[in-house]
């Protein structure tokens, strides 16, 4: 089975058109998603303009990570929970978006860039003043700043049906990269 033809099976399940299509559920699930994806964003952004040095300069990035990473973490679990029920109740226009897709790829560079910062930068920024600040901490403040920027970007650009398979003709290579098969009479 194609994951193409996976997500149709999967939108067909009594499951999600009923997530999908409820009056209160699908609303308040995305409502909680953007207000938790707000927590967040808000977050990373105050922990990578510290790595910048633009702000809290005379908070140790220890004391500053002990205080912030817990509720990052917080509201990003149920950031991910949220959005995975939302990918649910319409789980083939999301994965023929073309937004989406490249929203999951600045998902797993923004998940790479955070794993790489605690596991390689962070030891050796610990407790530090300002001065002490590594061109590696700066660098990864910087490309998270970037990656999450265009993840609530492009989140928000999935709303949008421009390049939606049933808007045909397109061109191939939006065919192509949104998996769209269009009919002969579309083409």
């Amino acid at each position: 089975m194609s994951l193409l033809a996976f997500f149709e099976w999967l939108g067909n399940t009594q499951w999600s058109v009923d997530l999908h299509e409820s009056q209160y559920a699908y609303p308040i699930i995305e409502s909680v998603h953007v207000w938790t994806m707000a927590v967040f964003f808000g977050l990373a952004v105050m922990f990578d303009l510290r790595l910048l040095g633009w702000t809290f300069r005379n908070v140790p990035i220890s004391q500053f990570n002990r205080r912030v990473l817990p509720w990052t973490i917080a509201a990003f679990v149920i950031m991910v929970i949220t959005g995975t029920l939302l990918f649910f109740a319409i789980p083939l226009r999301s994965y023929q978006n073309i937004f989406f897709r490249m929203k999951m790829v600045l998902l797993v560079l923004a998940g790479l860039n955070v794993w790489f910062f605690h596991a390689r930068v962070y030891p050796q920024v610990i407790g530090g003043p300002d001065s002490s600040m590594t061109k590696g901490a700066r660098l990864a403040g910087a490309l998270s700043l970037s990656l999450w920027i265009g993840v609530v970007f492009l989140g928000r650009m999935i709303a949008y049906n421009w390049f939606d398979c049933d808007r045909q003709p397109q061109p191939d290579v939006i065919n192509f990269l949104t998996s769209c098969i269009p009919t002969a009479a579309e083409h």
